[in-house]
């Protein structure tokens, strides 16, 4: 089976033209559904808001646009946290081609306050959530994540012991340490066998777009615009499915059903207390 992905890494605007990204995410659907994409992923907070100071309501333009497309979409935002008065989630919402929402994703790692209150970019009182979901869809089995769970790989392999077959993992904005993150990014794919992904908004700094499969990076950029690969999810459920081994031959870039290197009573007497 194969999907095409196409991620996005666009020029994000803040400030009083922030509700600008919304305009160019619609744009971008369209643009990479021309390009025969069946799911997009935007940035952390794209196309926003930003801050709890510039609040308004990006996703319904965006799931009409899915629907007009044909595409699934990842989009992010932020949404007020019911009973905490200016507390506000970190939220990847999933929609669906015919423009339903599938469910959304709530950063879970690691707890508020974290980079958000008070920030030169984002500006609100982050709250972790507590629900790692993973969605079926007819493109394979979708896992979210937020920009430095990366660094939390327990998160990703929580979404794989679950099923997820794609693990996206847009990122907001990083711009020392661009290298390592990507690292981690292709890491999360081979000891995981999934597709990861990532992308950034671009706000005066170089991007770091890509899409890894579990043998190989498949596609990669710094610019801005639109980065499409095929993933071959075939492939992943075969090296989720054969015994482990080291073939010699090339035949793997990798090592096969590496989640049955597993030992979770070990795992369990370790971490007891």
């Amino acid at each position: 089976m194969s999907v095409t992905l196409a991620v996005v890494q666009p020029r994000t605007y803040l400030g009083a033209d922030e509700e600008r990204n919304v305009d160019e995410a619609v744009r971008y659907i369209d643009a990479a559904a021309r390009r025969g994409a069946d799911l997009v992923l935007f940035p952390e907070t794209y196309p926003g808001p930003w801050t709890a100071q510039r609040l308004y309501e990006p996703l319904d333009r965006l799931a009409a646009q899915a629907k007009a497309s044909g595409v699934w979409v990842v989009a992010s935002t932020i949404e007020p946290v019911p009973g905490k008065p200016g507390g506000f989630h970190i939220v990847l919402a999933l929609l669906r081609p015919d423009g339903t929402l599938a469910g959304k994703y709530r950063r879970t790692c690691p707890v508020g306050p974290y980079i958000y209150l008070g920030g030169p970019f984002w500006d609100f009182d982050y709250t972790a959530g507590d629900e790692l979901p993973v969605f079926e869809t007819p493109l394979g089995t979708i896992g979210l994540l937020v920009c430095s769970e990366v660094y939390v790989p327990e998160l990703s392999r929580i979404l794989a012991l679950k099923g997820a077959e794609i693990i996206l993992i847009p990122a907001g904005r990083v711009v020392d340490f661009n290298e390592n993150w990507l690292t981690l990014v292709r890491a999360r794919a081979i000891e995981n066998l999934a597709i990861t992904a990532t992308t950034m908004n671009l706000i005066g700094s170089e991007g770091m777009a890509m899409i890894a499969s579990p043998e190989r990076v498949l596609a990669q950029s710094t610019e801005e615009g639109l980065l499409v690969a095929e993933l071959d999810l075939e492939r992943v459920r075969a090296l989720r499915s054969i015994a482990p081994k080291i073939s010699g031959s090339g035949e793997f870039k990798t090592i096969p059903n590496i989640a049955s290197f597993r030992r979770p009573a070990l795992f369990a007497k370790h971490l007891a207390g």
